[in-house]
């Protein structure tokens, strides 16, 4: 074998790894254009049934969905997993989320909670070392928190003050970091369809419990229309969620959560009549060039490793 050919074989895993983890962020892009769309309209139904009833519906539509596409029946294996209480984690963790999120969703703007929720790349970036053994390099740490000073741009909480619903959102985002988290390590043990399928399961059984309590059945077609659409929503959201993180590491996904605020900005004006602020767009502008530079070293880092590869250092 000539040494042309060798350094070709070598730098094939390199390009394979790079196109999974591109891969990976248009996914991850996806799938929070769902999550836009699922909290919005789960804004607009907590003006019209309780936030329980919101959340039996994402849950609710999502499984129903699910036994449709996968079910035990027609899917050998997928009830069987290694990791049953890591999967039981993961779900409550995203149930937390929800509640949170949902809760919040009836004080505060899209743009606001989803401001509060860009928090959770830190907590990622956090748990991610210890937990996946994913470090980040100083460059994209500095982007992290160049990107969370965008957020602060955006709530200004020490401007007027903040409703208290704002903790809600925090709590939300520490839920759904350590959601993400566990996503990243179930992802070597069970299938996708098993993962969801859990998902799934595991939120409708916690958001049946209360569900007595705070029923009143819904009239309005478009009410009933917008129910089914959150559970739709929530299973093609997480679908895509899951296989992002089968192909790309948690710290290099979780960044791409900042660009959701375009999609929270637009919806908040286009539904709600929400007009962002100078300060929403600033810090927009300082999130989105966060995640433009971190897409630009990751590029960078393996247009290094491939030329390593080629000159056999």
């Amino acid at each position: 074998m000539t040494t042309k050919a060798a350094a070709k074989r070598r730098t094939l895993p390199a390009s394979d790894d790079s196109r999974a983890r591109f891969t990976g962020i248009a996914l991850m892009c996806l799938a929070l254009v769902c999550f836009c769309v699922l909290d919005t309209s789960a804004k607009w139904l907590n003006h019209h049934i309780s936030t329980v009833e919101v959340l039996w519906a994402r849950y609710a539509g999502h499984f129903a969905i699910s036994l449709v596409f996968v079910n035990p029946w027609t899917t050998s294996g997928l009830l069987a997993t290694q990791r049953p209480w890591l999967q039981t984690f993961r779900s409550l963790m995203l149930v937390g989320s929800s509640i949170a999120n949902f809760t919040a969703l009836r004080y505060l703007q899209l743009d606001q909670t989803s401001a509060i929720m860009f928090s959770t790349p830190l907590f990622v970036a956090l748990c991610a070392g210890p937990m996946l053994g994913e470090w980040i390099g100083p460059r994209r740490w500095v982007a992290i928190l160049v990107g969370f000073a965008g957020v602060l741009l955006v709530t200004r909480p020490g401007a007027g003050g903040i409703h208290p619903a704002a903790i809600l959102s925090l709590a939300g985002a520490i839920c759904y970091a350590l959601y993400n988290i566990t996503t990243r390590i179930l992802a070597s043990y069970d299938s996708t369809a098993t993962t969801a399928f859990y998902s799934a399961l595991v939120g409708l059984a916690v958001s049946t419990l209360p569900l007595p309590w705070f029923w009143t059945a819904p009239g309005e077609p478009l009410v009933i229309s917008a129910m089914i659409w959150v559970g739709a929503l929530g299973w093609i959201g997480h679908l895509f969620l899951i296989m992002a993180h089968r192909r790309a590491p948690a710290p290099i996904l979780a960044p791409f959560i900042y660009t959701q605020i375009v999609w929270m900005v637009i919806a908040g004006f286009a539904v709600f009549g929400d007009v962002p602020n100078r300060w929403t767009l600033a810090g927009a502008a300082v999130v989105i060039a966060s995640g433009l530079y971190l897409l630009y070293r990751e590029r960078r880092m393996k247009a290094e490793d491939s030329l390593k590869a080629q000159t056999g250092e």
